[in-house]
């Protein structure tokens, strides 16, 4: 089975042949498709079947490396090209900034000392594959930067227990600031339900000592025991919840050195879940 076309954002690598092959010419879509590419490598894109070979998409991309040396940005017939430092300040600050539009970067260059029209910014960033503010997502590094200082993460881990009827797991809830390292046991117990887990975004969210009362953002992970409930309780207090998949959730952790580098035992969660 062939498999479903690849959306790279607003470029596809399977657009219908002929429309492709003639705006294919212009150069800023291939630097698009190029730099779209990469990433991906040769082999996945053989499994995408893109109607541009795997081979031409990595060529074009080589291309588009080596027109940094090739002296190109000298000055030729026609308009003048941007200084080299101004181009490098408008990518960095629509990279770093993905809601950040031609006006917006305009603003900041003028700060700088740079005086350069929209048109102009536009330009840069289409020579260069960026799509328009609307267009670019916001990168996980950039969302932690932006709000770093109210932000916290949360998740289970277990320890088993001797009790008289034998060994026992339990399972911890922690919550931790990401700024401040700063952490609180918020629960232990053998099952954990969603009766359990409301009651710990209640206490998360109180007026007076609630850990939560400097925070606008919550990350944890896609387990069912963060119940809508226990979400809309976040929210309803100013605090939105951020659900990532397991591995990305264990990584904002780990990144501020908490267990180290992924620790271990998380454990799994239990069969009774909450509503």
């Amino acid at each position: 089975m062939r498999p479903a076309p690849l959306l790279v954002d607003s470029v596809s690598l399977h657009p219908p042949r002929r429309s492709f092959l003639a705006t294919c010419r212009l150069g800023h879509q291939r630097r698009r498709l190029a730099r779209k590419a990469k990433p991906l490598g040769r082999a996945r894109l053989r499994e995408l079947s893109p109607i541009v070979t795997p081979d031409t998409l990595l060529r074009w991309y080589r291309e588009l490396v080596a027109q940094k040396y090739d002296g190109s940005a000298r000055r030729g017939p026609g308009r003048p090209r941007i200084d080299s430092e101004i181009q490098r300040w408008i990518l960095e600050m629509a990279i770093d900034n993905p809601r950040w539009g031609y006006t917006r970067i305009r603003g900041a260059l003028l700060n700088l000392g740079f005086i350069v029209g929209r048109n102009t910014i536009k330009r840069v960033l289409a020579e260069n594959g960026i799509d328009p503010v609307g267009q670019r997502s916001t990168s996980w590094k950039t969302f932690l930067r932006a709000h770093w200082g109210a932000i916290a993460s949360t998740d289970f881990f277990t320890i088993e227990g001797i009790t008289w009827k034998g060994l026992v797991r339990y399972f911890v809830l922690f919550v931790i600031d990401l700024k401040t390292r700063r952490i609180e046991i918020a629960g232990i117990v053998s099952s954990p339900d969603g009766a359990w887990m409301h009651q710990i975004a209640r206490n998360w969210t109180d007026s007076e000592d609630g850990f939560l009362l400097r925070s606008r953002y919550l990350i944890h992970d896609r387990d069912p025991l963060f119940t809508k409930a226990f979400r809309e309780t976040l929210e309803s207090a100013g605090v939105r919840s951020v659900r990532l998949r397991l591995r990305r959730a264990v990584r904002s952790i780990d990144q501020v050195g908490v267990f180290g580098a992924g620790y271990p035992d998380r454990g799994s969660a239990p069969a009774t879940r909450g509503p």
